[in-house]
């Protein structure tokens, strides 16, 4: 059984995963989790290992779908991953099986010219960044999503970027449920070439306009609107 610390809102006949991105934990999802719970839906928002309450250590993409599996119930109504919990989640996803599952800006290849692996210094500089650093690189958001961003760079290991598999694409071949892709506007990662390489495997891909990475912060309305549409 996983060790996972789970937040639950709502206690609804439907089911509901939320999975967080990399230095992120379940307080992202501060608002879309109890929009779902008014929705009817039994939100659970886990806290992958390395971040948030979740124990540490061991980390890659495959553990950390592995955990996933383990901390929630099995064919969930609906579950959405942002940024890296949109590549945990499309590793689990056959063994989840959700009925509808929802991607946010997934980096399932790294951008255009980069890699993951030059990143990860500027990821690591997040784990200092003060409350002003956050509002300036974050005008779209509610100051309370400035709060719970601080707090989780707070909690997170900078060792999860030093995963094993960093390195390795995870590129789905196909959707294996009905599955929907939300991408930040413009997307370095899921830019025209690799929306229309999706759309191909069967999934359906939306542009979030104006919206950045973090799109469920940036526009939580629209993001809610499309989920109660999918």
């Amino acid at each position: 059984m996983s060790e996972l610390h789970v937040e639950e809102w709502g206690s609804g006949n439907r089911d509901a995963v939320l999975v967080h991105g990399l230095s992120a934990d379940s307080s992202s999802w501060w608002r879309i989790g109890p929009a779902l719970a008014d929705r009817g839906f039994h939100v659970r928002a886990v806290d992958l290992r390395g971040h948030g309450l979740s124990p540490r250590g061991a980390y890659s993409r495959d553990a950390w779908a592995d955990d996933l599996v383990a901390a929630v119930p099995p064919e969930p109504a609906l579950a959405v991953g942002h940024s890296l919990g949109a590549v945990v989640l499309s590793l689990a996803v056959e063994r989840l099986r959700p009925s509808r599952a929802i991607y946010l800006d997934p980096p399932w290849k790294p951008a255009a010219g980069s890699t993951y692996g030059e990143g990860m210094p500027m990821f690591v500089a997040l784990k200092d960044w003060s409350l002003d650093d956050i509002a300036k690189a974050h005008p779209l958001w509610d100051p309370q999503a400035w709060n719970h961003r601080q707090e989780a760079l707070r909690r997170w290991d900078p060792e999860t970027t030093a995963m094993h598999d960093l390195e390795r694409t995870t590129w789905p071949e196909r959707a294996a449920v009905p599955s929907l892709v939300l991408a930040a506007d413009p997307s370095p990662l899921v830019t025209e070439a690799r929306a229309d390489r999706l759309v191909r495997a069967g999934f359906e891909v939306v542009t979030v306009e104006r919206a950045g990475h973090w799109i469920h912060e940036d526009d939580p309305d629209t993001v809610l609107a499309l989920l109660d549409r999918h």
